[in-house]
């Protein structure tokens, strides 16, 4: 099956760069083995170019498209989608809705923001990308996994508990905003009452 069909059939998740800051190309690579959907807003646009990275839609003003036409024309076939607020992740959202996408990483995307996407979670299924941590919504309430021995952060509302359980024993973390815990190697279960998200460091790529 050919790269090109997963990105005709929406069948990865798109990756919709909001910023750079903080954020390295090894840091994403991972996610563009499969050719995704590319998204870039013209603040990210330059820095994602410089990468190498072919963009698939771009979220700009309208004075940003005329002043960079040719550097669009260098990415061409390219979608262009006129922010007339500038809430590129609004727009973003709206574009990935209408062409059926599943599923989003949200790179340079504000991880301290995380309660304004969990009204989404029903709709797409989002990841957060965010200086060198990926985090992801336990949307039904529980997860059991396999960690290596790391740090996980936690991102809830404040004062949620929330269990963990492992070779280690049972723990209730009260959590704060962003609460770290270290998670031996093996499965992990988490369990809170409300939606929570969890973040892991990503490692460089070799």
């Amino acid at each position: 099956m050919s790269s090109h069909h997963f990105v005709k059939e929406q069948q990865e998740p798109a990756v919709f760069i909001l910023d750079t800051v903080g954020v390295s190309f090894d840091s994403i690579g991972p996610m563009l083995e499969w050719v995704p959907t590319v998204i870039a807003t013209e603040k990210s646009l330059e820095k994602v170019i410089s990468w190498g990275v072919k963009v698939d839609v771009l979220i700009a003003t309208e004075k940003f498209q005329n002043v960079n036409k040719n550097l669009l024309n260098e990415q061409s076939p390219i979608i262009f989608l006129q922010s007339e607020s500038e809430n590129f992740l609004s727009d973003g959202i709206k574009y990935l809705l209408a062409t059926d996408h599943f599923a989003a990483h949200l790179v340079g995307y504000d991880h301290s923001k995380f309660l304004e996407l969990n009204s989404l979670l029903d709709k797409i299924n989002l990841t957060i990308i965010d200086q060198n941590w990926k985090y992801y919504p336990v949307r039904h309430k529980k997860l059991s996994k396999w960690f290596r021995e790391s740090t996980l952060r936690f991102l809830a509302k404040d004062d949620l508990p929330i269990q963990i359980s492992n070779e280690s024993g049972v723990t209730i973390v009260p959590n704060l905003y962003l609460t770290q815990f270290e998670v031996p190697e093996g499965t992990t279960a988490l369990e809170a009452k409300e939606v929570f998200w969890i973040g892991e460091e990503l490692k460089a790529s070799k």
